[in-house]
């Protein structure tokens, strides 16, 4: 199953959010197991820099969680035609969108949220990390 991770998804796991961590930890694990192959937005990388460094008030801890997503997934492109797509979906959330059409671009067969709501009318499925998970087995 190729699964592109929402931001607030991977941001769970990599700052250990509760209640959210386990179900996210667990995703990443069943990419690194290859049971999943796990993509993200390009924006992604920078929102994810940017969070963690402000967060924790450390660019080298930022830089080493943006080093582990690179290892782990592949990486959607964000250009021209992805985000004439993403206007075209008209989504109230134009973040979501991008997500929706990055997955539309490279035909993956579902997007991790913990937003599932703020995905309901995307052309891609739009899973909760416990139902990934439930799905996986």
């Amino acid at each position: 199953m190729r699964v592109l991770f929402d931001t607030n998804v991977l941001l769970d796991a990599l700052l250990a959010r509760e209640p959210f961590v386990k179900d996210a930890a667990s995703l990443l694990e069943a990419i690194e197991s290859v049971q999943i192959e796990g993509f993200m937005s390009a924006t992604t990388v920078t929102d994810i820099h940017y969070l963690i460094s402000r967060q924790t008030r450390s660019p080298e801890t930022a830089i080493t969680a943006v080093t582990r997503l690179l290892e782990l997934m592949e990486i959607c492109t964000v250009d021209r035609n992805v985000l004439e797509q993403a206007i075209k979906l008209k989504f109230s959330d134009f973040e979501d969108a991008v997500q929706v059409a990055c997955a539309m671009a490279l035909e993956l067969d579902a997007i991790v949220t913990r937003d599932v709501n703020g995905f309901k009318n995307s052309p891609i499925s739009a899973l909760s990390p416990d139902e990934l998970r439930t799905r996986l087995g």
